[in-house]
This record gives structure tokens, C-alpha cells and sequence, in this order.
């Protein structure tokens, strides 16, 4: 009988080969003339809101979002983030960077002011940041997840990983697959398509393999390298598909399976 591991490796190959559904790509087609219609150029227009003043007690704080006295919302796009990123690395402040990922990343909801204020306080983060911005450089995006994972206690994948995508889109480097973010939205959606996939091509037990690797946190680095090359070639797949899908944009389909574009059960 084959392992577990086998079985899921099975998923996966079939999980390549087949990559997105002609369902997948008219979906697609829709929410980028419809809700995705500010992305057409790509994600960096994407857009979150945050109020400054719920951050009032977290340090350091990047000096090109609004200051903490600020009690109403304000807005923050993907591109802006990258920037913000980009000068927090020139200056040698990663937690900065951290900061400006997170705060983008949590928006207006839940405890995120006093989970981060935790997680900077951690001895042991401005190492793991380094080592991490180190891999990425040097070895790409699965080395720096892999340097993160279970690393800094209170700092998962979903937010290290929004950490690791804008620190990518910060440096001049051309390593591929490029860092994305994986969270528990996009990581149901992939999970939802691959049991369908594995019931469609006779993989043993599809439903059960599909939830145990595409769980709702704590992927493993070989996850989430998963993850990368398989939405790179998703991507590349709507780029030749005539829809309009701008060329080799994987962030997009991040973003379009994180606003639940395409429902795969369907």
C-alpha cells in the first residue's frame, strides 16, 4: 500500500498536469473585468485599510505610513507596501519591514496591534529576519520560508509569508518561482481543486491526502514550494489564455483566489 507521502505526491504531480479548469479561467476572466478591473496592470494596486491609530503602541513604526495619531482609516496598496519594504531593507530594519507587512496584511481586523507588539518582542526575530532576508537572496523563496517555519513563535506562514512576497518585490533579483502569499483563503481554494482532481484521476483517498497537505495553516516548506510552482504555472497558463491576464503574474491569482473569484466545486 502506498505511504501517505506517496499518495500526496500523486496529488501533486496531477495537481501540475492539470493546473487550472476552463471553469477556472472563465472565472477568472469575469472578476478581472468586474471586482479585479484596479489590477489589470497587476496586484500592486490592490489596496487594504488600516487605522493608524489602533498601531499606537508598536515600534519601530515606517515613517511612510500615517502617523499613529491618525483615528480614522487610511489606505495602503500592495506597490506602497513594496516601497515602504524596500527603504526599511536599504536602512538595515527588517522589524520595519515586518511592520509595514503585517499592518497591511491584518487591515482593520482582529488582534493584530497586540499579536505583532508579541511577536517584536521575540529575542530571536531580528536573527530569523536576517537569515530569512539572507536565503531569499541567495537561494530563493521555498530557503526563506523554510528559515521561517516554526521559527518565531506567534509568526505563521500566513503573515511571514506576506513578509517574504514584499521583501521580494523589494529586491532586484530574478529568482523563480518569486515568493507569494499563502493563507488560509487561497490554501482552501488550492485544496478544494485538488481533491477534486485526485477523486477525477483515481488518486486513494484524494479527499483525505487533499486536507492533510492543503490544511488551514502550518504548511511545511515543501508545501509551500508546492504552492509556488504551481500558481507560477497557473499564472503563465491565464497569461496565454486570451482573457487579458497580464504576462507572468502570480501574485493576481494569489489575490483572485484569496477574493474567492473562482469557486472550484463548481
Amino acid at each position: 500500500m502506498r505511504g501517505r507521502q506517496d499518495l500526496a505526491d500523486a496529488l501533486d504531480a496531477e495537481l501540475m498536469k492539470r493546473l487550472l479548469p476552463t471553469t477556472a479561467v472563465s472565472a477568472l476572466r469575469e472578476w478581472l473585468a468586474g471586482a479585479g478591473a484596479p489590477c489589470t496592470a497587476g496586484a500592486g494596486a490592490h489596496a487594504v485599510t488600516y487605522t493608524p491609530a489602533r498601531w499606537s503602541g508598536i515600534e519601530p513604526w515606517p515613517v511612510r505610513l500615517r502617523e499613529r495619531t491618525h483615528t480614522g482609516n487610511a489606505s495602503i496598496s500592495r506597490a506602497q507596501v513594496a516601497a515602504v519594504v524596500r527603504k526599511a531593507v536599504q536602512e538595515g530594519d527588517l522589524p520595519q519591514a515586518l511592520v509595514a507587512s503585517y499592518v497591511w496584511g491584518q487591515g482593520r481586523t482582529g488582534f493584530g496591534p497586540h499579536r505583532l507588539k508579541e511577536i517584536l518582542a521575540e529575542p530571536n526575530l531580528p536573527e530569523a529576519l536576517s537569515e530569512a532576508d539572507t536565503a531569499l537572496r541567495g537561494e530563493g523563496a521555498a530557503a526563506a520560508y523554510r528559515v521561517l517555519y516554526r521559527e518565531v513563535r506567534g509568526l505563521g506562514p500566513a503573515f511571514f509569508t506576506k513578509l517574504l512576497y514584499f521583501l521580494d518585490l523589494g529586491m532586484d533579483t530574478s529568482s523563480t518561482p518569486r515568493a507569494l502569499i499563502l493563507d488560509q483563503r487561497v490554501a482552501q481554494t488550492v485544496r478544494i481543486h485538488a481533491t477534486r482532481i485526485g477523486v477525477e484521476t483515481g488518486v486513494t483517498s484524494a479527499p483525505a491526502v487533499s486536507a492533510w497537505v492543503w490544511s488551514n495553516g502550518g504548511w511545511t516548506p515543501h508545501r509551500y514550494e508546492i504552492y509556488l510552482h504551481w500558481i507560477d504555472a497557473a499564472a503563465e497558463q491565464l497569461a496565454a489564455s486570451g482573457i487579458g491576464w497580464p504576462g507572468s503574474s502570480p501574485d493576481l491569482l494569489e489575490l483572485a483566489l484569496f477574493d474567492r473569484a473562482w469557486d472550484p466545486a463548481v
